[in-house]
């Protein structure tokens, strides 16, 4: 979440962030919650302050041997309603506390000023291009039409098992997925430093709360039904959030870089009828996520380094792509500034996302209360943590097929994956 001091100390810079970001937070109704949690705390303070001038008072007179004159017993009538008074107002204080909360974890993240201003991606500034797209056979053909007719995908099935938007890897096709994983994760840990971790699929809402999901994107995520209110994970950034949650680091050990391959299950909500074929907006997906936690001045050259980090996957598997600077109003919730890499996408004639690199500033940290100190016995601050995709599987999957496609219907293997697949240059249909 947001330093509450913006509340009262720039409360325009408040509206105007939350108008930039397409928030649906109404500013006036949030200042007015916070004005009316602040006037309840200081009616409670002066009530603790009355109480303890009265205990005070009241030990006076216990050891004067007055506590049981008229004048005692009237004090400690006085005490007994300031109690009553306190304990009904502590609960007023709970109930708007509580809602106040609620408005307050659904306010997304305040963006860093580079960021341009735009209500959709039409405003994102693009940073550099890498790579010329290759000639394909025209007309380009989808990868779900390269993928079925080599015998690759079997979305029927994966329909008949688990109903829309779910896909399923076959044979050499499957075999190509868990080589992507696998040449991602060794990439991220032997060349860029990564520690890789293989975290639960499920998680507590605490920890969803910390990272930044809930309580705002509850409809677009699956949870069981058990009393244990556990959800399947979105990403395995909320679960590399929650490693650290409620821990003070040690500053000298920072930057902790932690490397993590997951399924990622999402309702899709809001995306009916787009993308409704493939492997680009599914109930399950798998991804390869980069995560760090660093002090606030090493941020921002660790934003940039994990860009570069999801930048080295794509070249090494020569496919084209752009870097994009994603505007206010495209950017996630949690987000202080986003790296957005697309990859050309021959069937779209246009660019795909591949990856989004964001940093979080301490909005994630404040929300997990994960802090370091410079030094020991130093004051506790807040980290800052970052993410990426390096990258998401299904789509770097997709991505290969279109961009790799022969005349023949072929589809040849780039070098950098080969070694994964027992030496496999081709992937043809089977005769």
């Amino acid at each position: 979440m947001n330093d509450p001091k913006i509340l009262r100390d720039d409360p325009e810079i408040l509206r105007k962030m939350l108008h930039d970001r397409n928030s649906k937070v109404d500013a006036r109704a949030l200042l007015a919650a916070d004005a009316a949690r602040r006037a309840l705390q200081t009616k409670a303070d002066e009530l603790r302050t009355k109480k303890n001038a009265g205990a005070e008072q009241f030990g006076r007179m216990k050891k004067a041997g007055t506590a049981d004159s008229p004048e005692g017993a009237a004090l400690m009538a006085d005490m007994k309603a300031l109690d009553q008074s306190l304990s009904a107002m502590e609960k007023d204080q709970q109930a708007v506390e509580a809602a106040f909360l609620d408005v307050w974890l659904r306010v997304p993240n305040v963006p860093h000023d580079s960021v341009p201003v735009g209500a959709t991606d039409a405003e994102d500034i693009e940073l550099r291009t890498w790579g010329t797209p290759r000639a394909v056979p025209q007309p380009a053909r989808a990868h779900w039409d390269i993928g079925n007719a080599l015998g690759l995908l079997d979305p029927e099935r994966a329909t008949k098992i688990a109903g829309a938007r779910f896909n399923m890897f076959t044979g050499i096709g499957a075999r190509v997925e868990r080589a992507l994983i696998q040449f991602m994760l060794d990439l991220h840990t032997t060349r860029h430093g990564y520690t890789e971790i293989a975290p639960p699929f499920l998680i507590s809402a605490e920890s969803l709360q910390g990272a930044g999901p809930l309580p705002l994107l509850e409809d677009d995520m699956y949870r069981t039904q058990d009393e244990d209110r556990l959800y399947l994970i979105p990403t395995a950034e909320v679960s590399l959030t929650a490693m650290h949650r409620d821990e003070i680091l040690d500053g000298s050990r920072l930057p902790l870089k932690y490397v993590a391959y997951t399924p990622s299950f999402r309702r899709e909500a809001g995306s009916y009828g787009r993308d409704l074929k493939g492997l680009i907006r599914v109930h399950q997906f798998d991804k390869v996520e980069m995560y760090q936690l660093t002090r606030p001045d090493l941020a921002p050259a660790a934003h940039e380094e994990m860009t570069r980090n999801a930048e080295a996957v794509l070249q090494a598997l020569e496919l084209p792509y752009r870097v994009v600077l994603l505007s206010t109003g495209a950017a996630a919730f949690q987000s202080h500034k986003t790296h957005d890499l697309e990859v050309w996408a021959p069937s779209r004639n246009g660019w795909m996302e591949i990856s989004s690199v964001s940093t979080c500033g301490d909005f994630q940290a404040r929300r997990s209360q994960i802090r370091f100190r410079r030094e020991k016995g130093g004051k506790a601050e807040l980290v800052h943590t970052l993410n990426g995709s390096g990258l998401a599987v299904g789509r770097t999957f997709a991505a290969l097929l279109e961009n790799f496609v022969n005349a023949d219907g072929s589809v040849t293997i780039p070098d950098a994956l080969r070694p994964y697949l027992g030496g496999m240059e081709k992937i043809a249909k089977a005769v």
